[in-house]
């Protein structure tokens, strides 16, 4: 998880507390049926349900492995965007003609626009990788009490509300009408940078190099597209997931009868012990089910980088971050410089 402190122990018993609560029911009415009520046919051989845990750990393993590639490359993509956005604006900055005092005004205007318009870009870009998608889960908690709240800036500020302040009345009307805003920010910025040049603001060369840039930062939304767009492979996740839950369901089966065998045992050398031994196999086999399972809500959590959960890569704060700055870059105000996002229980997104 992208939390600032470390996620500790007791986070993990909070984040799957229900889960515990109903494996503890489940494994208590199974040795209940078994001991109390004499349905010893309730068994199941213990070998086989090993094999079947055998399995069923290399297939939560590998989901977990592509659930963790899927991470890290969204977390390279805008580790680049990050890079690239500051080598744009010090390139744009370093390309103007500054051998005519009275044209210092109109170049600063000229990057001040250029940079907020890369702002936009950034807001486009993060608003459009945490829109929705039918198989994304929803793990956005309700209520205050929640240990596991966190603050998603683009679920509770409209699109329209951020990117009004960075584009021209013009620019916006025409952003907002188009499906792909981030691709239509990116196309004005190289209409402006093209005008600038034929207008003898820039250096000839220097938009072939600001033109590569911005080729590199349509690269990097595409990939991030590609991610965002294209799920984890249903096939691997729904049959891990109900590999798992076939293991759960037929542990406690296995495990009772072995606990019972040796309760038989023990009663020799203590009979209070042996008789009641049985029921100790409710904490082992809770133990077991529970690492399974925690296993597997990793994998899930981890399949979608950008849909909204603690698990999230933190598009949010590195857009936050990125646009700082820039905005330093070209010595804009303190006052007119964003504050980073809140970060409810030190869970950065």
């Amino acid at each position: 998880m992208y939390i600032q402190r470390r996620f500790s122990f007791k986070s993990v018993i909070i984040w799957t507390k229900r889960e515990i609560l109903f494996f503890i029911a489940y494994t208590a009415i199974i040795t209940a049926l078994y001991e109390v009520f004499d349905v010893k046919w309730l068994q199941v051989p213990l070998s086989p349900v090993a094999l079947i845990g055998t399995a069923v750990a290399f297939i939560v393993g590998f989901q977990n492995n592509a659930a963790y590639d899927r991470i890290w490359e969204a977390r390279k993509i805008w580790g680049g965007i990050v890079n690239t956005s500051r080598t744009l604006i010090i390139t744009v900055k370093d390309s103007f003609y500054m051998h005519r005092a009275e044209a210092l005004k109109d170049e600063s205007d000229e990057l001040k626009v250029i940079t907020h318009r890369h702002i936009a870009w950034l807001t486009a870009l993060r608003y459009a990788m945490r829109t929705k998608k039918e198989w994304e889960a929803t793990y956005q908690v309700i209520g205050r009490k929640s240990n596991f709240e966190y603050n998603v800036p683009e679920y509770s500020t409209p699109i329209e509300e951020e990117l009004k302040p960075y584009l021209s009345e013009s620019e916006f009307e025409y952003v907002m009408s188009k499906d792909n805003k981030p691709n239509a920010i990116i196309s004005l910025q190289s209409q402006h940078l093209r005008r600038l040049t034929n207008e003898k603001k820039l250096w000839d060369f220097s938009l072939l190099k600001l033109q590569e840039l911005l080729q590199e930062l349509t690269a990097l939304q595409g990939k991030s597209e590609r991610i965002k767009n294209f799920p984890y492979p249903k096939q691997y996740g729904s049959i891990g997931y109900h590999f798992v839950h076939i293991f759960m369901w037929l542990l406690p089966m296995a495990i009772i009868p072995a606990f019972a065998t040796m309760g038989t045992d023990i009663q020799e050398a203590s009979s209070f012990i042996g008789k009641y031994f049985v029921w100790l196999n409710i904490p082992f086999t809770v133990i077991v089910i529970w690492v399974f399972n925690t296993m597997l809500r990793i994998g899930l959590a981890g399949e979608n980088p950008f849909e909204g959960s603690p698990n999230d890569v933190p598009i949010s704060n590195i857009s936050r971050g990125i646009t700082r700055d820039i905005l330093q870059i070209i010595d804009e105000e303190a006052q007119n410089i964003p504050e980073p996002f809140e970060n409810k229980n030190s869970i950065q997104m």
